[in-house]
């Protein structure tokens, strides 16, 4: 055979492959390509067998796209405009939404100085980590260098006698494939030619070199150089499952999201509109923007199929974490509330966020607050902080036992512990102790259990807050609108001790034990529902956990109206919207979808914005005891400390346990059917000028609602003899009440 000829054929066939290559990825190769697109065969396939399967739908489309210019009066026509979603149109332009020129960690100087910190530690501690070892290195690469020079002389010589090709020409000789066999040793011929000549010409060359420098060079210069050579060939010696330098830091296992393992998860979830997009070899979801790290984790934005909504996959959440091959405590799935219910955001985090580090608490150490101003109190699944302003909000908090209830509470008391303006009424229903740190250090009013010395103590306090509530809205209606401009406590009116505006925070833990309670559940719903609804603009706090949420352990009237929500991990859709509001579980938020693993983590509801998923700051009870004890040094240096946490019991402390119904059958007589409201106050603060003695009849009306006690008109006598009608009671429905409460059908 003639080697020119052997060397045409293979340029013929090197050209031809080439042309052909050209052709495939230019624009017009062929009807409908994309312009030198990467295809996916697996894809396309799938695609044309759905279109053959469909019955000549191809053929219909054909005829469609040229226009019926057959001139068949049944061929299908077009009704679309061409390009008429494309978004290149001005009005699409206008109505697009520009992405944020710098990711959210440059636009924030708290972030953007977070990363510079951990930058600067990240470069410092890898400086130093191979600082120290750096002697360490250069001994293990001398003592390698000769295995080194070892490996690089006979890579050399393999590399010349073309080594590389043995297993390929032994290949041809096994087959008998001669013609094969002949083409490979005239190529290993001509490499070993130019090879050898290479190599001689190196070696010459690299000798003369290193001859001249050994004479001419100065002897810094022939250290260096040797020191280099030494260290190259140890580098080159070194064993690969041994290597001389380790990593300073070792970073995180997670994968990097891809688009592939994205749609892997979707297909695996068993929706059919996702599943039958993918067989017929379309993607089963539309990215909407590229995959992208954000904060510790990685973020996926797109679209659903037509019909598939977020709350789909959601409720698939175990499927998606398994198609993602992620732990489940990485993998949040979130609706976008802007956008359609198809449009779905998958973030991805590098670890479980249950298990996730947490940036060290600002507040953990030093510092205080101003209950006006937003205050961080946990994290997002990104690490990023999340605010919460104490004031004008009435909060509820709920979950089932041992998922962090108690802790988020005991944190939320904390921070307003940290403004020493804050009066505190802390009340432990439970009775284990956990909001003793707080109580005992700064509470004003403070309690822990469910006896009914504990019940008469709070139901006095809350009396007492209401009538507190009247003041304040007294005062607050009193002053100039230049002072008062929003009708509403400020900052600035807390800081004026004469108005007595100071914030006041009421925490509560277990408070369905109020509100069920045989006797006294009713007025406690009935105070706590006007603090809730009114106390927000004074400058009252109330924040009540529990871990029944449901429409008995949390009235609807209190529920309905609290601006701040915290749902830990619940078991149902009845308890999720309870907490959350009203259509919660529809929208997608769902804190059913929380694992026993999630302690402190939760749906934050609150800061004008939509439902967040947040892990609260984790503080056991040593750091609770350390953050009240500077809370209490705080108080003290301002002067506001005061009630229990000096050891003061109430001033009313005797009447505290007094009851209403009793008193007022105890002031009028049995011949006296109906008596007028302001006569029976009198009477009640010749009783108990403690309890009564600022009491108005409006005050009565108030106190005896709970109790289904009605006041009306009333016929009576003045003092001077003349008949007058006035606003009073009956006093047979003081019995009744009475009766009903105590379950003694003879009381009536």
């Amino acid at each position: 055979m003639n080697h020119a000829d052997d060397e045409r054929n293979e340029k013929e066939l090197f050209h031809r492959l080439e042309a052909e290559m050209a052709a495939d990825g230019s624009p017009d190769s062929s009807p409908g390509a994309s312009g030198g697109g990467v295809v996916d065969l697996g894809k396309a396939r799938s695609a044309r067998s759905a279109v053959d399967a469909s019955g000549g739908a191809s053929a219909d489309a054909d005829t469609a796209a040229s226009g019926g210019e057959s001139g068949d009066p049944s061929a299908r026509v077009l009704v679309d405009s061409p390009g008429g979603s494309s978004g290149d149109s001005l009005g699409d332009r206008m109505r697009g939404k520009r992405r944020a020129v710098l990711p959210a960690w440059a636009r924030s100087g708290a972030e953007f100085r977070k990363a510079v910190r951990w930058l600067s530690g990240h470069v410092g501690h890898v400086t130093a980590y191979h600082g120290v070892r750096l002697p360490w290195y250069g001994l293990r690469l001398a003592a390698q260098s000769p295995r080194g020079v070892a490996k690089f002389i006979g890579g050399a010589m393999r590399w010349v006698a073309d080594r590389e090709g043995d297993p390929l020409r032994l290949a041809a000789a096994r087959r008998e494939n001669v013609t094969e066999y002949m083409t490979l040793s005239r190529q290993r011929d001509r490499r070993v030619k130019w090879r050898t000549l290479v190599a001689i010409v190196s070696g010459v060359v690299g000798l003369s070199s290193a001859l001249a420098m050994y004479v001419l060079a100065p002897t810094w210069l022939l250290a260096l150089a040797g020191a280099s050579v030494t260290l190259a060939m140890g580098w080159l010696g070194a064993p690969a499952d041994a290597p001389v330098i380790h990593r300073a830091v070792e970073t995180g296992k997670a994968p990097k999201l891809t688009s592939d393992i994205v749609l892997r998860a979707l297909g695996a979830l068993g929706i059919p509109a996702i599943n039958q997009a993918q067989s017929k070899g379309g993607d089963g979801f539309k990215f909407t923007a590229p995959i992208a790290r954000d904060g510790r984790g990685w973020r996926a934005e797109g679209d659903l199929p037509y019909g598939v909504t977020v709350t789909d996959v959601i409720d698939r959440r175990e499927k998606l974490a398994s198609g993602l091959r992620r732990p489940l405590g990485c993998v949040w799935p979130e609706a976008v509330a802007e956008e359609h219910t198809g449009r779905l955001v998958l973030w991805v985090g590098d670890e479980d966020m249950s298990k996730a580090r947490q940036p060290a608490w600002p507040l953990a150490k030093a510092g205080s607050v101003d209950l006006f101003k937003p205050v961080a109190f946990g994290t997002d699944p990104r690490g990023r902080w999340v605010e919460i302003t104490l004031m004008y909000i009435a909060a509820v908090i709920g979950a089932i036992p041992r998922m962090g209830k108690t802790f988020l509470l005991r944190l939320l008391l904390l921070i307003a512990a940290l403004d020493h303006r804050a009066e505190l009424h802390t009340y432990d229903l439970k009775g284990t102790g956990d909001l003793d740190p707080v109580g005992n250090a700064v509470s004003y009013r403070h309690r822990a259990g469910d006896e009914e010395e504990d019940i008469q103590y709070a139901l006095a306090d809350m009396r007492e807050l209401r009538e507190e509530l009247r003041r304040r809205t007294k005062v607050i209606r009193s002053l100039p609108r230049d002072v008062c401009p929003e009708s509403k406590v400020t900052s600035q009116l807390a800081s004026r001790a004469s108005l007595r505006l100071h914030p006041i925070v009421v925490g509560v833990d277990e408070c369905q034990v109020w509100f069920e309670h045989d006797k006294h559940g009713k007025e406690f719903e009935e105070i706590c529902t006007d603090l809730v609804k009114r106390g927000p603009a004074t400058g009252i706090v109330l924040v009540l956990a529990t871990q029944r949420p449901d429409a008995k352990a949390l009235p609807t009237g209190i529920s309905a109206n609290a601006s701040a929500r915290f749902c830990l991990k619940v078991m149902g859709q009845l308890e999720n919207d309870m907490v959350l509001g009203t259509s919660a579980y529809k929208r997608g938020v769902r804190a059913t979808m929380f694992s026993w693993a999630d302690k402190g983590i939760h749906y934050f509801v609150g800061e004008g914005a939509d439902a967040r998923i947040v892990q609260s700051v984790f503080v056991d009870a040593p750091a609770a005891d350390a953050i009240a004890a500077r809370a209490r040094k705080q108080r003290e240096v301002a002067g506001t400390l005061a009630g229990h946490a000096l050891g003061e019991e109430p001033q009313v402390s005797k009447g505290a346990g007094f009851d209403l119904l009793a008193d007022i059958l105890a002031v009028t007589s049995a011949d006296e059917p109906k008596v007028w409201s302001e006569t029976v106050v009198g009477r009640l603060a010749e009783l108990r000028p403690e309890v009564y003695r600022e009491w108005t009849g409006e005050q009565l009306t108030a106190a005896l609602k709970p109790y289904g006690v009605k006041t009306g008109q009333v016929w009576g006598t003045t003092e001077d003899g003349k008949g007058a009608n006035r606003r009073g009671i009956k006093r047979a429905d003081i019995t009744k009440a009475v009766a009903e409460r105590d379950g003694n059908s003879d009381a009536a």
